[in-house]
């Protein structure tokens, strides 16, 4: 693919974002959570996890852990027991706890509402903390990379990194700051909806005209 100068490339990124908007105008974060604790314990299970899963797991977990003490006091071997269902899930307990510990320590006991606090709790990258921030406190410091949102801005010739961090660095000047958080529900609803990773439904696409296809090989 012939290098798209920055200028195209954000133009093209405004329609792609203004033609999902219009295909999604509900799309909102997946995860099932009541403030920003719940958000922050769910989005942390969802590692190597689906959103579908977690939100089973957490419907029983959010009942007997109500607030952020109570995971601070919690057993490693009972919490784990209680988050058994999901992928490594003894780590995601030991990292849990230790997140809940600073945050009484730290925070008395609330979520920082800012990312340099965020990213230092166990189990919380940039990724974690973009969802929190921008879900559950409204701030748009950045943009959420999973794989779906990696594999859509790879797909769409919006980056050339691998990296999440460095995608997110190449997606921020493309939208506006305000749609940040809405830009990767959007293509992560494309990604679960329309564009999957093995058999994209490229002829019913929304944005089919403005996607160069990369690493895609199907028939026009």
């Amino acid at each position: 693919m012939a290098r798209e100068s920055k200028s195209s490339r954000q133009g093209r990124a405004t329609e792609i974002a203004r033609l999902l908007r219009e295909a999604y105008p509900d799309a909102h974060c997946e995860l099932d959570y009541r403030n920003p604790l719940e958000l922050l314990v769910a989005t942390i299970l969802s590692a190597q996890c689906t959103d579908k899963q977690v939100n089973l797991v957490t419907a029983e977990l959010f009942q007997k852990y109500r607030s952020c003490s109570d995971y601070a006091a919690a057993s490693e071997e009972v919490l784990a027991h209680d988050i058994r269902r999901i992928g490594l899930y003894r780590n995601k307990a030991r990292n849990l706890i230790a997140a809940c510990q600073a945050i009484m320590a730290k925070h008395q006991g609330k979520v920082p509402s800012n990312l340099e606090d965020l990213v230092q709790l166990a189990g919380v990258g940039r990724k974690t903390a973009n969802v929190v921030l921008g879900n559950a406190f409204s701030m748009n410091v950045g943009i959420v990379v999973d794989t779906h949102v990696a594999r859509l801005a790879t797909r769409l010739g919006l980056t050339r990194e691998t990296n999440p961090e460095r995608i997110e660095l190449d997606l921020m000047p493309l939208v506006p700051q305000s749609d940040w958080c809405l830009f990767s529900h959007w293509l992560i609803w494309h990604g679960r909806r329309r564009c999957n990773a093995r058999k994209p439904d490229c002829t019913q696409c929304e944005i089919r005209a403005l996607c160069p296809r990369v690493g895609v090989n199907l028939p026009d």
